[in-house]
């Protein structure tokens, strides 16, 4: 077993804060530390679009520059929906929601333990919520009746002397 280290523990942090202000959805953190050799949390989140996504890894970039963290690698292929930051202890994955739902990361390291994000950022605790949202029913629109149409006016034509 390989020890969690108290400045990866932070630096996830860091990164969970900065993500939550820049309302990044669907936070989780897992600790990948008895499973990966390579790193020890990943950072798991949702952009809401394409601009968002950019935006996000670059505001990640100068977290970690301002912090002195070397990058190992940020890959952004163009139009993938998939942004990775590897910090080497921390990597960080951003998708667009379809492209999370695809690859199902939370999935793949299901062995791995879930961190409590609401708690590692000091908030209250909240209803965890689903990454897949489930379609709700939507209630059939009332059929108004006709109305019936208005009587046009008689006009009387008058002739003029």
């Amino acid at each position: 077993m390989k020890p969690t280290t108290q400045a990866a523990l932070e630096l996830t942090k860091a990164c969970c804060r900065l993500l939550d202000e820049k309302k990044a959805e669907h936070l989780a953190v897992l600790d990948v530390s008895e499973q990966s050799s390579i790193t020890d949390f990943l950072i798991v989140g949702t952009a809401t679009s394409s601009p968002h996504l950019r935006a996000l890894r670059v505001e990640l970039e100068k977290l970690l520059d301002s912090q002195k963290v070397h990058l190992v690698g940020v890959e952004a292929p163009q139009d993938s929906g998939w942004v990775v930051l590897d910090a080497f202890d921390v990597m960080v994955h951003l998708f667009l929601s379809e492209t999370r739902e695809r690859y199902g990361l939370e999935r793949l390291w299901r062995d791995a333990s879930e961190v409590n994000v609401g708690k590692l950022l000091g908030l209250a605790p909240t209803k965890k919520i689903p990454l897949v949202k489930k379609p709700q029913s939507k209630a059939k629109a009332k059929v108004k009746a006709k109305a019936k149409p208005k009587p046009t006016p008689v006009r009387k034509v008058t002739k003029s002397k």
